[in-house]
């Protein structure tokens, strides 16, 4: 699996761009939000990844941060919540103004987005509300979001069923103990001791 690409930006259009990484171009879904802040063509772009296989298409998603990339997860695990779906809600809203909207189940706010209906923005909030309720986001945050590797070692442990609140917690706790310095399988190793405790 793709979960991050480094390249130079090769083209874009109104939903994907082309990475050049080493000569090989990646063609990569994402949100308006992501788009605008690439930068110029040729320049040198980093995207957290989310590859999507179905049987008829293989498609790479791109995100601007790992924040974005999970909160992409967990819409998409809404069912009705497909990738364009998901894309456009983040499209519409930053990834704080999704997480408020969640917390405080403002389903008018998350019907913003092109082409969620009431009745999808009810399901998305009700569906997400406890799975999203914990995730240490924005400014009313007791603590910083990871961010980089961190931010990796949360994704891992959500790809591996655990909630946003313990994983955000464990990975805090493991960076703490381990240092700036500490490479995304140290932290992941520790973090997991941690959740086990």
């Amino acid at each position: 699996m793709i979960a991050k690409l480094r390249g130079l930006l090769d083209s874009f259009s109104a939903d994907h761009v082309v990475i050049d990484v080493a000569g090989v171009g990646y063609l990569v879904f994402a949100s308006t939000r992501t788009l605008s802040q690439l930068g110029a063509v040729g320049g040198e772009v980093v995207l957290h990844t989310q590859m999507q296989v179905s049987e008829d298409d293989i498609r790479l998603i791109g995100f601007a941060t790992a924040e974005e990339r999970d909160w992409f997860r967990l819409l998409t695990s809404v069912q009705g919540v497909g990738a364009r779906v998901a894309l456009a809600i983040l499209s519409a809203l930053s990834v704080d103004e999704v997480h408020r909207a969640i917390a405080g189940s403002d389903h008018a706010m998350v019907a913003r987005a092109q082409g969620v209906g009431p009745k999808l923005a009810q399901r998305i909030v009700n569906e997400l509300k406890d799975k999203a309720g914990g995730v240490v986001l924005g400014s009313g945050a007791t603590a910083p979001a990871p961010k980089g590797v961190g931010a990796d070692a949360v994704s891992a442990l959500l790809n591996l069923g655990f909630r946003p609140a313990e994983a955000s917690a464990a990975v805090a706790k493991a960076e703490a103990e381990l240092g700036s310095e500490a490479t995304l399988d140290a932290l992941v190793r520790s973090a997991l001791k941690k959740v086990a405790r």
